[in-house]
């Protein structure tokens, strides 16, 4: 990946999401001031970002892979997969209670969420590789806020915002991808009680494991593996939904288990 921004524009770019995403602020969308500004900025931006949090003391558990959906790319008006990283911090158990107040604008989406037991790397990583090197699979929710005003942003700046990442959910139900058809996998998502979406495992990428591979593909560009114990988010299998405090929102999954969080 090329950079087209200088250094200092990158550090500049990451005081202004680090700002946004710590005081749960809207800002516009950094090709507003920086047109220039490609994805290879945008993970340039991403990498300056979790370098930080690490110096803040934050541990670094696992990538999670975004817009990797037919539905999900519709919605954002994007035609590109892209990834991003997952703190310590940002993790949550089956049924926690996830403030509002410190998101701009809170959004959930249902996902199988991947556990690593072997090294994955390289530039040709496949589907069947990532399935060798899963040791389990879990039902996940993730907690998307992208700090960008009006929910509106272009792949650079979703990029450098880090994926939108927030918070995951994850249940308590491990199980091995051997026992499980991960490509048909059925899910009914609801909040408060009402259907707000189904869909299949399909939808993403055609398999989830694949939206993995293409993950390890993208850290493969940027001279990165995916280290064994890893915890990979695959991707929404539906749109992302809104929330606001008091909602209750559950993920149902065929062979899987349920997870669910609430907002406070």
């Amino acid at each position: 990946m090329t950079l087209t921004l200088s250094r200092s524009d990158i550090e500049r770019l990451a005081d202004r999401v680090e700002a946004a995403q710590d005081n749960a602020r809207a800002i516009p969308k950094l090709t507003d001031d920086f047109p220039r500004m490609g994805l290879a900025d945008g993970y340039a931006v991403q990498s300056e970002l979790r370098r930080r949090r690490i110096r803040q003391g934050h541990r670094l558990v696992g990538w999670k892979a975004g817009l990797t959906s037919k539905a999900k790319m519709l919605q954002m008006g994007v035609d590109v997969p892209s990834i991003g990283f997952l703190m310590s911090n940002m993790a949550r158990t089956d049924n926690a209670q996830v403030r509002t107040d410190d998101l701009v604008h809170p959004r959930v989406e249902c996902e199988v969420a991947f556990v690593t037991k072997k090294d994955l790397h390289g530039p040709d990583c496949t589907r069947d590789e990532v399935l060798a090197a899963t040791d389990f699979v879990l039902p996940a929710i993730e907690v998307i806020d992208s700090r960008f005003a009006g929910f509106k942003f272009d792949l650079p700046s979703v990029v450098a915002d880090n994926g939108s990442s927030a918070r995951f959910v994850t249940g308590a139900r491990a199980r091995d991808v051997a026992d499980l058809d991960l490509r048909t996998l059925g899910v009914v998502f609801e909040k408060n009680g009402v259907s707000i979406g189904m869909g299949a495992t399909a939808a993403v990428l055609g398999h989830p494991a694949e939206a993995v591979a293409m993950l390890v593909r993208v850290l493969a560009e940027l001279d990165e593996p995916l280290p064994a114990g890893s915890f990979v988010m695959s991707g929404g299998i539906t749109e992302a939904v809104a929330v606001t405090a008091g909602d209750h929102v559950v993920a149902r999954y065929q062979d899987l288990g349920s997870v669910s969080v609430r907002f406070i």
